[in-house]
C-alpha cells in the first residue's frame, strides 16, 4: 500500500480544482462576452457568463470601465478591416472612444433585455466625433449601453463626458513618430496628467507587443475615478511595447 505524506495528500486533493477556480477570474471586461463556449464538467458546454447580483438588469451595476483605443495600435494589432474609418490612411486619429462598459465588482452585464436595441438617428448624431464610426457606436449600445439604465442619447452623452474628463498626456498628442514605452510608464503619464487618477484606476492594454488601448475606472455617476482591482488585472504585462505613430 502506498502511503502519502500529509503535504502530498493536500496537493493531490487540491490540484484538480485549480483550473476550475481560475476560469472565471480570467474572463473580465469586454473580452468575456466574446469568449467562445468552453466545455464544462459534466458535458454542459455553456460559455462563461458573469451573473452576480441580478445580472443583465439595466442600471444594476457597480461602476464603469471607460476605454480609449489608441487607433494606430488597434489598427496594427487587430487589422484595418475591423475599423475601416478608424484605420484608413489620413484619418489622423490617436485616442478615440472604444466603449463605456457597466461593470460589477466581479464580472459584468451585457446585451440587456427590455431596452430598445436600435438607437435613433437623433441619438446617433451625438456619437459624431466621439466614436471613430457609427458602426462601433451601434455595437457598443447593444452590448453595453442597454445595461446602463440610460436612454441611447444619454448613454452616448455619458461616453462623451467620460472622454472629456480625461486629459491626454502630451507625448500622445499629434504623435507622428514611433515611440516605445513600458506599460507602467504609460499609466504614470496619464496619472500625472489627471490629478485625481491613481494607480489601480487605470490600465494600459496591449496586443502583440503594441499599445491597443488605455482603460479607466469611473464611479457609476461618472464624477470621479475609482479603484477597480479586478479590472486592472487585464493590464499589459510586457516589459516594453510599441506605440505606433498617428497616420
Amino acid at each position: 500500500m502506498v502511503r502519502l505524506s500529509a503535504l502530498a495528500l493536500v496537493l493531490f486533493v487540491l490540484t484538480p480544482l485549480t483550473p476550475a477556480l481560475a476560469g472565471p477570474s480570467d474572463c473580465i471586461l469586454d473580452n468575456c462576452a466574446d469568449r467562445k463556449p468552453v466545455p464544462q464538467p459534466g458535458g454542459g458546454g455553456a460559455a462563461y457568463r458573469p451573473g452576480p447580483r441580478g445580472a443583465s438588469i439595466p442600471g444594476q451595476f457597480d461602476f464603469y470601465v471607460f476605454s480609449l483605443s489608441w487607433s494606430p495600435g488597434f489598427c496594427q494589432a487587430s487589422g484595418d478591416d475591423k475599423g475601416r474609418d478608424q484605420c484608413k490612411t489620413g484619418a489622423n486619429l490617436g485616442f478615440v472612444v472604444h466603449g463605456l462598459w457597466p461593470q460589477y465588482d466581479h464580472g459584468f452585464p451585457s446585451d440587456c433585455a427590455g431596452i430598445e436595441r436600435a438607437p435613433s438617428r437623433i441619438a446617433l448624431a451625438g456619437t459624431d466625433g466621439v466614436y471613430p464610426d457609427e458602426g462601433l457606436a451601434r455595437y457598443e449600445w447593444r452590448k453595453h449601453g442597454t445595461c446602463s439604465g440610460k436612454s441611447p442619447t444619454d448613454y452616448f452623452a455619458a461616453a462623451k463626458a467620460a472622454r472629456d474628463a480625461i486629459v491626454i498626456p502630451q507625448p500622445f498628442k499629434a504623435a507622428h513618430d514611433a515611440q516605445n514605452w513600458t506599460p507602467v510608464d504609460i499609466e504614470r503619464a496619464f496619472i500625472a496628467a489627471n490629478p485625481r487618477l491613481r494607480p489601480g484606476m487605470v490600465a494600459a492594454i496591449c496586443q502583440k507587443g503594441v499599445l491597443e488601448e488605455v482603460r479607466f475606472c469611473f464611479s457609476k455617476d461618472l464624477k470621479q475615478f475609482q479603484a477597480c482591482p479586478e479590472a486592472v488585472r487585464a493590464r499589459c504585462r510586457a516589459g516594453e511595447i510599441s506605440v505606433p505613430p498617428v497616420r
